[in-house]
């Protein structure tokens, strides 16, 4: 089983015959998915080989959902054009948009999650490396060879980070990764991806990885007290960060006590949640559970 994406999902690529585009359009047919054409209405009607694979190029995405019956657009389109696109992907209904462009502006990002939302399109992102259920489908610049398929969620705001935890258990493997992003305005968060995992019933475990700045991962406590049966283990980075400065992330702004690494661990810790104090201990926090469960 898996979350949002599934060997079953087809994959528009919106900016696929741009340089990063073409880059991640290849690694993601390299690693199953089933991308089923690009968006570009100024090549509409060209194919592009990718490899033993020629994917058409479709003047809008309405028509490529029509033409081959997408259900995932990929936004790899530069962040002046970020709105436009994922406006767009709403308007043709299409029910997933990974929106990968990172410095898009808020009040664009603003503007487009509003409407996604009201069309009832799903947006992973923006400034995020998207989702990759391993060995199904990988939608975004996920690498696919470092884990495989097993048993633990993980939802990330940061990209590094997503790839270090995958790493350090790629022996124990997962349903879904989800790359949220760390945007001050983002689409899917950790609670909409934790409600996900909790329904899953091949996900036995969630890793939640959060970082300073906002009141996300309180939220997500808060969520986990009340609604989550499953065992969850987190890591928040940023506990060295110097007081009083922004760090990463856009959405990693601090004021006060509100929005530190320690007000996070302990919401988290407060509702069950154990917090390691880095991936490398996080990982093995995650090992012990799962053999305590067994």
């Amino acid at each position: 089983m898996a979350i949002y994406l599934t060997k079953e999902s087809k994959v528009l690529v919106q900016g696929m015959t741009g340089a990063e585009g073409m880059k991640h359009t290849r690694r993601m047919i390299a690693s199953g998915t089933d991308v089923v054409g690009g968006v570009n209405p100024r090549k509409a009607g060209r194919t592009v080989d990718f490899d033993d694979r020629a994917v058409p190029v479709f003047g809008s995405v309405r028509d490529g959902m029509a033409a081959t019956g997408a259900d995932v657009t990929v936004v790899f389109v530069p962040p002046a054009f970020a709105r436009a696109a994922v406006v767009e992907a709403a308007d043709a209904g299409i029910p997933l948009a990974v929106v990968i462009t990172e410095g898009i502006p808020v009040h664009d990002a603003v503007a487009f999650h509003a409407h996604a939302r009201r069309l009832g399109t799903r947006v992973i992102g923006p400034n995020c490396p998207g989702l990759i259920t391993p060995g199904q489908s990988n939608a975004g610049i996920i690498p696919a060879d470092i884990t495989k398929t097993g048993r633990v969620g993980l939802v990330s705001k940061s990209g590094t980070l997503t790839y270090q935890l995958m790493y350090e258990l790629r022996d124990i493997g997962f349903s879904t990764c989800a790359g949220i992003g760390g945007d001050p305005v983002i689409g899917t968060t950790h609670i909409d991806c934790l409600a996900a995992f909790e329904s899953d019933p091949e996900t036995e475990l969630v890793v939640l990885i959060g970082e300073i700045g906002g009141d996300a991962e309180e939220r997500a406590a808060a969520y986990i007290r009340d609604h989550v049966s499953k065992p969850v283990v987190a890591y928040i980075a940023g506990f060295t960060a110097p007081e009083g400065r922004t760090m990463g992330h856009a959405g990693a702004i601090v004021s006060g006590s509100s929005g530190t690494a320690q007000s996070k661990k302990e919401a988290l810790e407060a509702v069950g949640v154990r917090v390691g104090s880095t991936p490398t201990e996080t990982a093995r926090l995650v090992l012990e559970r799962l053999a305590a469960d067994q």
